[in-house]
């Protein structure tokens, strides 16, 4: 069955809207209890097949059965829509997909005062990002500029919706000007007052990009605005949806990063030119900003992804740690098991890429072998891109060179005793069995963020050894040992210490596996952010009663505390649109509850 969305045109950016075949709202005596309408925002990722974090997302939803979800996803290219989506589960009530690859000119042809609103909106956010406190110092910019920055922000998403949208104005030569203006402005950054031409046209390109989502119809009562809360699975593009959600329509927002788009943006954007790289910069840290201002929790995967979600402006008050959710049933047979395949062997397993830095674990395991002659090295893996392949090419080089009298060929003594293998082949083929022929599992990057291949290693029981670098420590817990990065003395010495104290290593496995267990499985994660959703809109001012069939109120989508006993209004009044009894609103969390409207009401 072909899963794909129909891609026709509504309003605006080019957007699809389609209810999954054979599926239908549910009703609250199907759920069997209080259900929470969540809003799940994505940026090439779920319901794609080829989407970032497809896995961790379709987990969540599933596991989650007792609420309702729609998904509005912003796919990245051609290719990824045409492969189209996963399955999705009952729960799943509606999906929406617009396109950030491209964007059709919206035919928005302004007046003279929706051109003057334009300039003004946009003026006001490039002087924002071309005027001082540049976003890289810690803590972000100043009140004043991300002040600026959001009200110029959300004007120009007023202006979307009133007009029709904003590609043709964000493509025109008055918007470049206006960037130039700015980059002009006595006041500006140094390095923006250097920008030319082919800069403003490249930073003006990428601004329209961005702000592409600011003209999509998603923003209504019946889109957006009928939910309990807007979850973005990412910062930046998918972030902005629930930020104009929040602004049109009061949807608490919650924002989960397990890797810091802000981040990712400071270590890809080197090669552009100086100007275009703070401009963009200071963008990106504006908008960063914003949305960990405007959010109600931000997660994170782990503590270093924290902390740089601290730096760059959020409140560590709204800051938790959900660890990712890893399927641990593939790793049961070997981890309750505490054989393994050769006692003599170390494991490495994961991306084959120059981040992994496998020329010191190779230099490494040359000292290791002048203590335990015995011992082999399996480095199970693929190489990633050319990049990748022309590295695994160079380690296979580095290998014969300093064995050369085990290497490869028809020159070879012995058995060489360094493997580069894949997974599926007829000796590993499933990951298990990977973490299986070894005793010691080694990790030795000098980058890295989460450690999916160390969690991995403690599903199975294993003792590892691993350099200190991202949430390494933070996922050890002292059950492993941590060595410095880029140091093959230091991490020879650490697998010869292991490799000669068979009791020690069964010790470190088993703490291993218990603490993964506890901590990095898929259950753990969906109760966690069960809960999460739970506290948002527990804390959330009622906006609307929707009701069901019979004319009841369906929770959940009041808060918590306004299910006590008794009516909540007099008989024969039904509340159908925004609001709700004053009584049950609370304090208002940022924005004030709008007043109800009712039947009968004067």
């Amino acid at each position: 069955m072909d899963n794909r969305p129909s891609r026709h045109r509504l309003v605006r950016i080019r957007s699809s809207r389609c209810e999954p075949p054979g599926q239908r709202r549910l009703s609250i005596r199907e759920i069997g209890g209080a259900l929470v309408r969540i809003e799940l925002l994505t940026e090439g990722g779920y319901p794609y097949v080829s989407g970032d974090a497809r896995l961790w997302c379709d987990r969540l939803v599933r596991g989650l059965e007792q609420h309702e979800f729609h998904i509005y996803a912003l796919s990245r290219s051609e290719r990824q829509e045409d492969e189209g989506w996963v399955p999705l589960p009952p729960q799943v009530n509606r999906v929406r997909t617009a396109p950030l690859w491209t964007a059709e000119d919206d035919g928005a042809g302004y007046g003279r005062r929706a051109r003057r609103r334009f300039a003004e909106c946009y003026g006001e956010l490039v002087a924002a990002l071309c005027e001082g406190g540049a976003a890289e110092a810690p803590g972000g910019p100043s009140d004043t500029e991300a002040d600026r920055f959001a009200s110029a922000l959300y004007g120009l998403a007023e202006l979307a919706r009133d007009e029709g949208g904003l590609v043709r104005a964000l493509r025109s030569e008055a918007a470049v000007r206006a960037l130039e203006r700015a980059c002009r402005a006595p006041g500006a950054l140094r390095t923006a007052r250097e920008a030319r031409v082919p800069d403003l046209l490249t930073v003006a390109a990428h601004l329209e990009r961005a702000l592409r989502p600011l003209s999509l119809d998603w923003y209504e009562d019946d889109d957006l605005g009928s939910v309990d809360l807007c979850h973005a699975t990412s910062g930046g593009a998918a972030a902005l949806p629930g930020l104009l959600a929040q602004h049109f329509c009061g949807v608490p927002l919650l924002v989960t990063e397990y890797g810091v788009r802000l981040r990712t943006h400071y270590l890809t954007a080197t090669e552009s030119s100086p100007p275009v790289r703070a401009l963009l910069t200071a963008f990106h840290g504006r908008l960063a900003t914003e949305t960990y201002g405007r959010a109600a929790i931000v997660t994170s995967g782990n503590a270093h992804a924290r902390r740089w979600q601290a730096r760059c402006g959020a409140d560590r008050a709204k800051l938790r740690t959900v660890y990712p959710g890893m399927d641990a049933s593939r790793f049961t047979d070997v981890g309750e098991s505490s054989a393994c395949a050769d006692p003599h062997t170390l494991v490495w397993v994961g991306r084959v890429e120059p981040a992994k830095d496998l020329v010191s674990l190779l230099h490494a395991f040359a000292e290791i072998r002048k203590e335990e002659p015995k011992t082999r090295l399996r480095i199970v893996g693929a190489p990633v891109g050319s990049e990748g392949t022309a590295y695994l090419g160079h380690c296979r080089a580095l290998a014969a060179q300093l064995f050369p009298d085990e290497a490869d060929g028809p020159h070879a003594v012995g058995d060489n005793p360094v493997s580069f293998e894949e997974i599926g082949g007829p000796e590993l083929p499933a990951l298990a069995d990977a973490y299986a022929a070894g005793a010691v599992t080694v990790l030795s990057s000098v980058v890295e963020g989460f450690p999916l291949s160390l969690v991995e290693a403690m599903f199975c029981g294993r003792a590892t050894v691993s350099t200190d670098v991202g949430a390494v420590v933070e996922v050890i817990g002292g059950t492993g040992l941590v060595v410095p990065p880029r140091n093959p003395r230091a991490l020879a010495e650490a697998c010869v210490a292991l490799l000669r104290d068979t009791e020690r290593r069964e010790r470190l496995g088993a703490a291993a596996r218990a603490r993964a267990l506890e901590l990095f499985t898929v259950e753990q994660n969906i109760t966690a952010f069960h809960g999460i959703y739970l506290d948002i809109v527990s804390q959330t001012p009622v906006r609307r009663v929707l009701l069901d069939e019979t004319g009841k109120p369906l929770p959940f989508a009041t808060p918590a505390e306004a299910h006590v006993p008794g009516r909540w209004t007099e008989r024969g009044v039904r509340v159908v649109t925004r609001g709700g009894p004053g009584w049950a609103a609370g304090p208002p969390v940022r924005a004030t509850a709008p007043t109800a409207v009712t039947e009968g009401a004067s």
